[in-house]
């Protein structure tokens, strides 16, 4: 496919590397008042800058909680370092998917990435954040999606979550990633009786100038939900033409095809939310594995036509509109 355009710039972050809590381009600030602990990360994919534009902004601003205290994480430092803007394909991480690695079957082995190192500074963290937003993009052209977890494992409370945000349109739960687990999945965030809740926000495509747009009014929104800024602070942020509220559709997704082998082609250059109508219909082909619609009016979730993937890569999900 033709490469897609970038319509933005990504930011120099190297001004946010101390950090104030001991570990690299972390920054946490405490209200001194009673709240939640509320967790925001941009760049968990390096080449993802919509989040770091809007966290850069955010915290260049000097936005302090009402509230509780606020965690601000730059993810995968590394990768975005590698940012080149001529093949802004190439850094979505360094080693392996720095969103695939946050079960503690990873984190206390043996095992070692960029990546797991990565998570390793941030884990504790998560695991002392009762909110957390991630802040995501996509390769292709596609409406804005909330990921709101899995189902029966923290999707309802996430998707109740995103309701009153009024942000995106589409919300989406899934069954996983076979490759590994991602952060919103992690410990309580999964348990649906506990409040903590974690949401993952895919903004649009990776490099339109639509995604900071709204990688900065879910941030905003994220916040005021939260408790940890006031509605009077945070309004004049908000954008208007992406309030969904009332109007938000949800996708339940029944499966995730994985690459089983490097000869992968879809049948079109899908570029996400497309409705296959009918159960039977090809959608890619897997090595000599086809793949096809699993039921009437398949909805096909983020397809990987052309990211950066290898084998085990989710590469579609499919499933059904349930809501809108």
């Amino acid at each position: 496919m033709k490469q897609k355009k970038v319509e933005l710039q990504a930011p120099d972050i190297s001004r946010w590397a101390a950090g104030n809590t001991g570990v690299p381009y972390v920054w946490q600030f405490d209200s001194g008042k009673p709240g939640p602990n509320v967790m925001v990360q941009a760049v968990t994919h390096g080449n993802e800058i919509c989040g770091a534009i809007a966290v850069d902004w955010f915290l260049e601003q000097g936005f302090k909680p009402e509230k509780g205290k606020l965690t601000i994480s730059f993810g995968n430092i590394a990768a975005y370092a590698r940012w080149d803007p001529e093949k802004p394909s190439t850094n979505r991480y360094v080693d392996q998917d720095l969103n695939r690695v946050w079960g503690d079957d990873v984190l206390k082995s043996d095992k070692t990435s960029v990546e797991i190192e990565r998570a390793r500074e941030l884990v504790r963290f998560v695991d002392e954040a009762d909110f957390v937003l991630d802040i995501h993009s996509m390769h292709e052209p596609c409406a804005p999606l909330m990921v709101c977890g899995t189902t029966g494992r923290g999707a309802d409370k996430a998707v109740q979550m995103s309701k009153r945000i009024g942000v995106p349109q589409y919300l989406m739960y899934d069954t996983g990633h076979p490759a590994g687990l991602r952060m919103i999945e992690r410990g309580e965030f999964a348990d649906p009786d506990s409040p903590r809740t974690a949401i993952l926000v895919e903004c649009g495509q990776h490099w339109e100038k639509l995604a900071a747009d709204v990688a900065l009014d879910t941030l905003m929104k994220f916040l005021v939900d939260t408790g940890t800024l006031s509605r009077e602070v945070a309004e004049p942020h908000f954008k208007s033409e992406l309030d969904y509220s009332g109007r938000q559709r949800v996708i339940e997704v029944t499966q995730a095809v994985v690459a089983k082998s490097l000869d992968f082609k879809f049948v079109e250059d899908f570029t996400g939310l497309e409705v296959i109508e009918k159960q039977g219909s090809p959608i890619a082909m897997n090595g000599e594995e086809a793949v096809t619609a699993p039921y009437d009016k398949t909805v096909l979730v983020m397809p990987a036509v052309s990211k950066q993937w290898t084998l085990g890569t989710t590469m579609v999900r499919l499933g059904k509109l349930i809501e809108g």
